[in-house]
Parts: structure tokens; sequence; C-alpha cells
């Protein structure tokens, strides 16, 4: 029997904001914003969300995961819509919990092959997975086959982060390994990256905004030499920012893409406004 892929993917990889040229099924979760709840990218999307938390800084802020049975009944679609397989991929099962939910829903629905991946990633570096499984299976390539090079490019994908504050992640348990370093945090603009398990840790203290993002240009400068990359630039409120630092960037590579991507909410929500993400994926 021929296989039929079908893919699903979470609201974490910010696929919402891109064009796809193949149908993808949504998990959502969900945001609670001053009380009222909100299905991401639905309900509320990345501009109208920073706006809102910029002017209410000390708004009620919180996010759930998709539940087990919601991710179960997204299965039974594609399964009930003639697909063989699904290739789910979902944000880091260290900065969240949908991974295991998505592991969990696939006893729930017999009959189908459901392969999970934990990205160990987030925003454009979960949505290039989904990116490259569209293009190999328009190519034809069996599920085995594109589970196995989304797994190599995974080991491929690095992504910095520059926050504003460390209130949103410490408040929502999402920086690990953080103790000792909570002292002096809220004082400085820490460099963050995300580390090789998708787990979010410190990479270097530094006093000021503008040392931080001139740090991080540098290190990516120095990364991504002489190496085939693709760069992607997440920005939360402040994509003036990212613009910025896509020129600096070109400035020293004009031979490569940088793709500027909005963080959606849910993320969003617990890296907080004036957050940029910055990463590349060896090529």
């Amino acid at each position: 029997m021929s296989e039929k892929i079908g893919i699903v993917v979470c609201g974490n990889s910010g696929v919402d904001y891109m064009k796809l040229d193949y149908p993808v099924k949504m998990i959502r979760s969900t945001l609670n914003l001053g009380g009222k709840e909100y299905e991401d990218y639905v309900d509320i999307q990345a501009k109208e969300f920073y706006d809102i938390i910029n002017a209410n800084p000390e708004i009620d802020l919180s996010t759930s995961q998709t539940s087990t049975g919601k991710i179960a009944s997204v299965y039974e679609e594609l399964k009930d819509e003639g697909y063989t397989d699904i290739i789910a991929v979902v944000i880091s099962s260290k900065l969240s919990g949908t991974y295991q939910g998505a592991v969990l829903a696939k006893d729930m629905v017999p009959g189908i092959n459901v392969f999970v991946i934990d990205s160990r990633s987030v925003s454009y570096g979960e949505a290039y997975l989904v990116l490259e499984a569209i293009k190999m299976i328009k190519n034809g390539s069996k599920v085995r086959d594109i589970i196995d090079k989304l797994e190599k490019i995974r080991d491929h994908i690095y992504i910095y982060v520059l926050v504003d504050t460390l209130k949103f992640l410490v408040k929502n348990g999402r920086l690990s390994a953080a103790s000792g370093f909570l002292g002096t945090l809220l004082k400085i603009k820490p460099l963050l990256h995300v580390q090789r398990d998708g787990s979010l840790v410190p990479f270097e203290k530094i006093r000021t905004t503008s040392k931080a993002q001139a740090r991080l240009v540098e290190v990516i400068k120095h990364d991504i030499e002489g190496k085939n990359v693709i760069m992607f630039i997440a920005f939360t409120n402040n994509e003036d920012k990212a613009k910025e630092i896509k020129q600096q960037i070109l400035g020293f590579r004009p031979d490569i893409v940088v793709e500027l991507v909005p963080l959606t909410p849910v993320v969003g929500a617990h890296a907080g406004p004036g957050t940029l993400g910055v990463g590349y994926i060896v090529l």
C-alpha cells in the first residue's frame, strides 16, 4: 500500500505566519491573558499581543498546551482523510509538555502510524523541519527517510536569544540552569542560547541591550564563517531591530538568506516583549 503522509505541527513553530504549499494540521496552545482565553493565532496574533502586554506590563499572563485529547482528534482527522502516516513536529520537549502530549495521543488513535519529532527548537527552527518534510513528501520520499533527514537537520539548528528582561522566563520556569544566576539577573541583558538537547540556558551576561546586540552579531559572524547556512530572526514588538540585525549580518554575508519571522504570542508570553531570537541552520 502506498504511503500518504500527513503533517502536524504545533503553533509555536510560527508556520501560521507562513504560506505553505501542502495541507498541514495545526495544534495550538491557549493563551490566558488578563483573565480571558485566546487560541494562539486564531483569536490573537503577534502584533496585537505585544501591543497589549507592552501597554499593560503587569497583565495576568499564562499559557496552556493543547490537551492530549485534542491532539488525538487531529490525528483522527488525518486518518479519516485517508492518510497512512503522520509526522508531528513539535516545540522542544525542554520548553513545553506538547511533545509528551503528542506521544501519548498516538495510543488513542490505532490504525495510523504517528512519528513525533521533538524539534529541540522553537519558531523557525521548528518550522524549517516542516518545510523540509513538505519538500521530501512532494519528491516522493518514504516516511522513514523523511524522519531520518529531519533528525539530522535538527542537530544543525542553532539559536541565540536576546531578552529585554528575564522576568517572563523566570516566572514561567522556562529558563534552565539559572540558579546562581538569579541574583543579578534582573539587572542585566543576558544572551541565552538553545542547547543541543533543546533547553534554554544563559550564554553570556551582558550589561546593556546595545552591547548584547553587538555581541550577538559578533558571535553569529564567528559561528557561520565559511559555513553554508540559512538564517532567521524571530522578533516580538521590535521588527525594526530585527531588520537592523539582518542588515548587519548581510553586511558580512551577503550570500545568505535571512528570514524575518514574528514570534507567536504563546512563545512571546514566555520570552516577553523586546525578545529577539537569532538562529541559523547549517545546510
